[in-house]
């Protein structure tokens, strides 16, 4: 039981760190880079769940600058999805 509950505080808490910018403004937003392409990487599982049930959420920043973005995207997956190291033995 306690499991459960850490584990419903530690999604809450993380969904407070979710990005959002309207499609109608991402021509005045600056770029984001490798950090934030890391990041996005990251909470990927969540934006992906809040994406199912809100048009307003994305798992990509459309708003990025190419190459850099997209490394830390994949990086940011690999980290949280296990990555290699994931595979049985």
């Amino acid at each position: 039981m306690k499991k459960l509950a850490i584990c419903c505080f530690v999604l809450v808490w993380l969904s407070g760190c979710a990005d959002t910018v309207s499609y109608g403004i991402v021509e005045t937003v600056s770029t984001v880079g490798f950090w934030h392409g890391l990041w996005h990487g990251m909470i990927l599982p969540f934006s992906w769940i809040g994406s199912l049930f809100s048009e307003d959420i994305s798992i990509y920043a459309v708003y990025n600058n190419g190459g850099w973005y997209d490394f830390g995207f994949a990086l940011g997956t690999g980290a949280i999805l296990g990555g290699s190291s994931s595979r049985k033995k």
